[in-house]
């Protein structure tokens, strides 16, 4: 009789096990009109090495001459579960396409522990940058995607992301105030949903004392980033720690942070330092 024991590539002790056959959700495979919303999607690969996709979406009964905004899409899963093709995500954003009328590239970046940190963040910006690079007309260029091509409005691009991805768009947001796009695009807006930020001091209802070392957050962030320099006070993670980048050299012009009720991060932002910050971004924005 076969094993039934799974076997465990790593784990948060106590918390966490991380099977090498596992999947956090099913993936599920794209459509040519999905029967809820009608929104077509379609997987493409950006790069090979390393390996980075994407599942594309598109609303129904577009046509060339209607050029749509685009938005890049983060997922979320802590940085080490969940995918762009599980079954969560991909019904999420035929929701989404479908009612913003947008055209969507939902990224596949690499996780964590077989890929920590940074991995994540240099995925994400490859692709941006891929899909920047559409806006160019350039003769002997690598292939160009059709559906950005012929529907996309790169005078419209926005990034957005749950959880980890929500933590993506602001790291990503801060490089392009620092690094240009291909072809000169600006990202125009991004939303943040329930970003995943934490810090070595706690707030509000957060664990304290030894409790908050042994927290979900901390444990997560030293497992995906155990090379982090300044640990849980890195500005990826930490952007309110003293030394971080400020805000102003943000790289978008509009800003949208969403706060999930029940989230255990909650008190991040509705701590009065980062409602001080927001509205220092918000002046900075107008």
């Amino acid at each position: 009789m076969a094993s039934t024991t799974k076997e465990i590539a790593s784990e948060i002790l106590n918390l966490n096990k991380h099977y090498k056959d596992a999947r956090s959700s099913p993936h599920v495979p794209p459509s040519l009109q999905d029967p809820e919303t009608g929104v077509s999607s379609k997987d493409i690969t950006i790069s090979h090495n390393p390996l980075i996709s994407a599942r594309l979406y598109l609303p129904q009964n577009q046509t060339q001459t209607q050029k749509l905004p685009i938005l890049v899409y983060f997922h979320g899963g802590r940085f080490y579960r969940e995918s762009a093709f599980s079954f969560l995500h991909h019904r999420y954003l035929n929701r989404l396409v479908s009612e913003a009328q947008v055209l969507a590239i939902s990224v596949e970046y690499r996780l964590a522990p077989e890929s920590p940190l940074p991995a994540a963040y240099e995925d994400s910006w490859a692709a941006l940058q891929w899909v920047a690079s559409h806006s160019l007309n350039q003769e002997g260029t690598s292939p160009k995607e059709p559906w950005l091509v012929d529907f996309g409005d790169f005078d419209r691009l926005y990034i957005g992301g749950d959880s980890a991805g929500g933590n993506i768009v602001h790291n990503i947001a801060m490089k392009a105030g620092v690094e240009s796009l291909n072809g000169g695009v600006k990202i125009l807006g991004g939303f943040l949903s329930h970003p995943y930020f934490w810090g070595s001091k706690p707030i509000g209802s957060e664990p304290k004392g030894e409790d908050f070392a042994k927290s979900l957050p901390c444990l997560v962030w030293n497992f995906v980033y155990p090379s982090a320099d300044g640990g849980i006070d890195n500005p990826i993670i930490n952007p309110m720690v003293s030394g971080a980048p400020s805000l102003a050299g943000l790289g978008c012009s509009r800003l949208l942070v969403c706060v999930a009720g029940k989230d255990e991060l909650r008190d991040r932002e509705e701590n009065e330092n980062v409602k001080k910050m927001i509205k220092r971004l918000a002046d900075f924005l107008v």
